[in-house]
């Protein structure tokens, strides 16, 4: 017997036993994971010496990777009920609006909106009888033969960059796949998601576990749907879909062109960017942008005020981290104590001063601006300046996109833009690539390059960081009057060497390894760019690399 500590509870129990047979029948509907140790693990984990004195935790909606893998699961149920409906129709998820999984046929001339009801039935029939979900290990060797008789040749292509010998599948009845991700027990772990027709395909939506474990309602977000269908549409036509499209470039020693094939999108979309301000440079008098962390802002700003130089408008930049309140005031205003303060809040913000000096300048007045000393935590006074007209001003932060900060400037004086990576890659085809995690991985080089903070603490960090954009950066996306996607196709392959590096040190017994661990398996299958120098000096990606010309 082994000793362990399951749910606070310390209890002995037989080696060979599974996490899942120590939870009571009418437990297991809600639970999704287990954690055994600092390790998160499926339900189905079986226990042995090892795990002797270690506590069991479970998992439910509530948790970030239990999200994942229902996520996945779901999806898992979809393309099995596709295989048995239509199995010669090939499909592919992706991420998509409203926080929710799109799926397409890629099978030429097939009708999505006919098959939406016999899908979402047999979706349910599969459910409901609750078939175990196993995991199978086997040989590169048995995998090919098994997705060649599923007719998963995506998945064949990829597993020529996995670096083990063997690879994991899950069965179902007699259903192989794999995506990814952890999976649950069986497919009646699956209880809440909806499946509607959505042109081109459906949109699938699931509990988050950032909204208590509900489905969110649906919404329409008509600029990133733009956004999305701009990436797909470039990415097709470059060839650049999944991993295998992305390591055959560089396989084929075309990696100088990818890379100034990637480039050239961003200078395409600031051609574009500039012709709009330019057009209406009599009305703009405000540019504001907005986006989430690592999104490249930074080189973003400065990479559009070399455009509108180029066309003879030279804008003004306002910090708006000079517009800080101090943190006793702050204090009185939130009415918290300095290490409860929220300072993200708009209210962080002297809104009022802000509103009054931008309306100054817009008017040509002479304004004295403020400037926040972060050492003394005052305000004092900074440069004073005059703007002319048809010069606008320019403002970059997280509020930059919301009305409440410049109530005072007419909506047609202002020209916003959301700034984020919006790539449209898949690992394959029932797999896509976050770009979330693709953003984490740009922090965590750029932090510990420039910022002395380990991949521990960048991680630790990442939720808070997630919080803020849920709450003050994506309600107001929509708002913008152009959305620059700022994804590099190549960036995780410069950027694998040293975040490997960095993820690697964390100890398999930390709590940052959950996340860890899940970024090392997406990067694991990207080939390596290990000549920076391809990479020109006023890219995006030298923001967390270095080596930029802007010295960011």
């Amino acid at each position: 017997m082994i000793q362990v500590e399951f749910n606070g509870k310390k209890m002995s129990v037989a080696p060979g036993t599974r996490v899942r047979e120590l939870v009571e029948e009418g437990d297991r509907q809600n639970l999704v994971l287990c954690q055994v140790g600092a390790q998160v693990k499926e339900l189905n984990y079986i226990l042995s010496e090892k795990n002797d004195g270690m506590a069991i935790k479970l998992l439910n909606l509530s948790n970030a990777e239990a999200g994942r893998a229902y996520s996945a699961s779901l999806r898992y149920i979809i393309a099995m009920a596709f295989y048995r409906i239509y199995p010669d129709v090939k499909i592919r998820f992706s991420y998509n609006i409203s926080r929710s999984i799109a799926c397409q046929a890629l099978t030429e001339n097939f009708n999505m909106s006919r098959a939406v009801d016999a899908i979402s039935e047999e979706v349910k029939r599969i459910i409901e009888a609750d078939l175990p979900i196993e995991r199978v290990t086997v040989t590169i060797e048995e995998a090919t033969e098994i997705y060649k008789k599923f007719h998963l040749d995506d998945k064949i292509e990829i597993l020529k960059y996995r670096p083990e010998n063997t690879v994991h599948l899950y069965k179902c009845g007699n259903y192989y796949n794999y995506l990814h991700n952890y999976m649950v027990p069986s497919t009646g772990c699956i209880h809440n998601y909806t499946i509607t027709p959505y042109s081109p395909g459906i949109i699938i939506q699931y509990p988050r576990h950032d909204l208590e474990t509900n489905v969110p309602e649906f919404e329409e977000e008509a600029n990133y749907c733009k956004t999305l269908q701009r990436a797909y549409n470039w990415a097709k036509a470059t060839g650049t879909q999944t991993v295998d499209d992305i390591n055959r470039k560089i396989d084929r020693g075309e990696t100088l062109e990818f890379v100034q094939m990637c480039e050239a999108y961003h200078n395409r979309q600031l051609t574009e960017l500039g012709d709009m301000i330019e057009g209406d440079i009599e009305n703009v008098r405000l540019i504001a942008i907005a986006g989430p962390s690592s999104s490249g802002k930074t080189t973003f700003c400065n990479r559009l005020r070399i455009e509108l130089l180029s066309r003879g408008i030279n804008p003004v930049t306002i910090s708006m981290d000079d517009y800080y309140f101090e943190k006793d005031k702050l204090c009185e205003i939130q009415g918290k104590p300095l290490g409860e303060l929220d300072l993200e809040h708009i209210n962080c913000l002297d809104v009022g001063l802000f509103n009054k000096d931008l309306f100054d300048l817009i008017n040509g007045e002479e304004v004295t601006l403020p400037r926040f000393n972060f050492q003394t935590d005052k305000r004092e006074a900074g440069k004073t300046i005059r703007v002319e007209q048809n010069v606008p001003i320019i403002i970059e932060g997280i509020h930059a996109l919301n009305e409440k900060l410049t109530k005072s400037i007419p909506k047609h004086q202002k020209f916003k833009i959301y700034i984020a990576p919006h790539a449209q890659l898949n690992i394959d085809n029932h797999s896509p690539l976050s770009v979330t995690n693709a953003r984490l991985i740009r922090r965590i080089v750029r932090d510990m390059k420039f910022r002395n903070c380990s991949a521990a603490n960048t991680i630790d960090m990442w939720q808070s960081v997630r919080n803020g954009e849920f709450r003050w950066i994506y309600p107001n996306q929509e708002n913008a009057d152009f959305v620059f996607n700022s994804s590099l196709g190549y960036e995780l392959c410069v950027l694998k060497k040293q975040a490997m590096e960095a993820l690697s040190a964390i100890s398999a017994q930390a709590p940052q390894y959950l996340v860890a661990n899940r970024l090392m398996k997406t990067l694991k299958y990207f080939r390596s760019i290990d000549d920076d120098s391809l990479v020109p000096c006023n890219s995006l990606l030298r923001e967390f690399i270095g080596g930029s010309c802007f010295n960011v």
